[in-house]
């Protein structure tokens, strides 16, 4: 790692949508980005040219978190190699996610409904587990936020999914935190933990459930609406909310959030 950065930020889903806009947004000298993603993004890497010699700014790590475990041994192992005494903060942000199209259980293969727990779901236990375990004994500030939704806190029909992940993100935060909050009570370092719905964004999943079957999802005609309706967030626009909870001086007293009551 560059002896001048101070920041550490991780971000799962850094590719594209609101998990490259963080990313974007979080590029700064003082910080290194790593980003996890099935892909690369060329905004993120212009970005990290433009203050200097990208690597010092920026990693972007190709892996399929639809197989988390290899990706969580890497960066386990990548973070216990790291200087601890040069880092002022750290952060995961749990942001990757797969939605199967919508429709009951039933109606998906059974390899894509398991490829899309272990994205949205897996991923974050096992990475979460990593970070935790790898930096255990740092004693800078280390902040995970976890990418919820509403739909974690309602089921919908033809998301059943989706909505489970979302619900078991919920409660391995609400846990994690009970963990967190005990190793502080021993005086040991503890990190903060926060789960946290985004609110509507525009992004590729929205329009997969507002272009859905609605014979296959009865909720099809609401997320038309939202988009016409002008209710959705762009990218950058929920990317900013979303960093200015993590910025918060408080992030961790409420471990369940939503960007609209923060």
């Amino acid at each position: 790692m560059n002896t001048a950065i101070k920041h550490l930020s991780i971000i799962t889903g850094a590719s594209r949508g609101m998990g490259e806009a963080i990313a974007l947004q979080l590029l700064a000298p003082d910080r290194l980005v790593l980003g996890i993603s099935r892909g690369q993004s060329q905004a993120l890497q212009q970005r990290a040219a433009e203050l200097g010699a990208p690597e010092q700014f920026l990693l972007q790590w190709q892996a399929d978190l639809s197989e988390p475990l290899p990706v969580a041994e890497r960066l386990r192992d990548w973070l216990i190699a790291q200087a601890p005494a040069g880092i002022a903060s750290l952060e995961l942000i749990n942001n990757a996610a797969l939605l199967s199209p919508p429709g009951p259980v039933d109606a998906r293969p059974l390899a894509e409904l398991s490829a899309a727990l272990r994205v949205s779901l897996e991923a974050t236990l096992l990475l979460s587990a990593a970070v935790l375990e790898a930096t255990a004994d740092w004693s800078c500030p280390r902040r995970v936020l976890n990418i919820s939704s509403g739909l974690g806190r309602r089921a919908m029909a033809g998301s059943a999914g989706y909505c489970a992940a979302k619900a078991g993100m919920d409660n391995l935060s609400r846990a994690m935190a009970l963990d967190e909050a005990h190793k502080q009570a021993q005086g040991r370092p503890a990190a903060q933990v926060v789960s946290l719905a985004p609110g509507i964004i525009d992004t590729d999943m929205q329009v997969q459930l507002r272009s859905a079957d609605a014979a296959q999802f009865p909720d099809q005609a609401v997320f038309a609406g939202f988009k016409q309706a002008g209710q959705l967030s762009s990218p950058a626009e929920a990317a900013a909310r979303v960093l200015a909870v993590l910025r918060r001086p408080d992030f961790g007293s409420q471990v369940l959030a939503d960007v609209r009551e923060a």
